[in-house]
């Protein structure tokens, strides 16, 4: 689809994280060392548990899968921002922003709703153990799966078709380091309330049901451990449970900061700041 039928902007300027010149370099060497990490981390998770028949379960396909999001989500959005710390201007094309935006939401919106799913997984291993295996079959998880991306392909295809109705003619330059969401509306100079209902609406559906999911499981998970005689078990019930809760609070609490407010009341800088988490 021809982008100048949509906007007479063809291109947009990325803003960055920082004006600052002296810290370009740091900057760069700081999130490409983190890329570097995320990448050769997920990978190697992908990797092990692939090649390690004992860990073909549901916890560690899971986990296999959240990894391949998180690598996807990472390398949507990190190579254009290392480009930008070398280079004095990051210029993306319409239809690259777009194809930016689409994927990032893709990719955002099945980690939301994958963190859901592991939540379930826990559940049924520590309150139902005896069923585990009938209620965690192959087929369910694989369901489950599916489900989770097709979430996040329709979710970002109804934020992208609303964002292509969007004219841009008032400035080029994008408050952010990748193309997001009210950044881009930001830039309208056609009316953007139908698109900031859309952004509420969707990002209450895909960020406050897993949260009040995942909170619900927790409580019937912790309710489960504590009946447990053993302080071994408990702990070992605890640290199963742990690293999930870390990135379940990291990830919807900087999420929320940044979607479930209008685009009016948000701050891009402090928007900067929380897409990074």
């Amino acid at each position: 689809m021809d982008p100048g039928n949509h906007s007479t902007v063809t291109a947009f300027i990325l803003a960055g994280l920082t004006k600052c010149p002296e810290l370009q370099l740091p900057l760069f060497l700081l999130f490409l060392g983190i890329y570097v990490v995320t990448v050769v981390g997920n990978l190697g998770m992908i990797t092990l548990i692939g090649l390690s028949p004992p860990l073909h379960t549901p916890m560690y396909y899971f986990l296999s899968s959240l990894s391949f999001i998180d690598l996807c989500h990472s390398s949507v959005v990190t190579p254009k921002l290392l480009v930008h710390f070398v280079s004095e201007r990051s210029i993306i094309s319409y239809a690259a922003c777009m194809t930016q935006l689409y994927f990032f939401l893709v990719f955002v919106i099945a980690e939301c709703h994958m963190l859901v799913v592991m939540a379930y997984d826990r559940y049924a291993a520590i309150c139902n153990p005896l069923l585990y295996n009938v209620t965690m079959s192959n087929s369910v998880c694989s369901w489950m799966v599916l489900g989770v991306y097709m979430t996040g392909m329709i979710g970002a295809t109804g934020h992208t078709g609303c964002m292509l109705r969007v004219i841009f003619c008032k400035a080029d330059t994008i408050n952010h380091y990748f193309c997001d969401l009210f950044p881009l509306l930001g830039l309208s100079c056609s009316s953007t309330y139908i698109n900031e209902v859309i952004v509420l609406c969707f990002s209450a559906f895909n960020i406050c049901f897993p949260t009040f999911a995942i909170l619900g499981s927790y409580v019937f998970i912790i309710a489960s451990i504590l009946r447990i005689c053993s302080s071994e078990g408990r702990s070992k019930a605890f640290s199963t449970c742990s690293s999930h809760i870390s990135a379940v609070i990291v990830f919807f609490g900087s999420a929320t900061f940044m979607y479930l407010q209008p685009s009016t009341v948000s701050s891009m800088d402090q928007g900067k700041v929380s897409s990074i988490f």
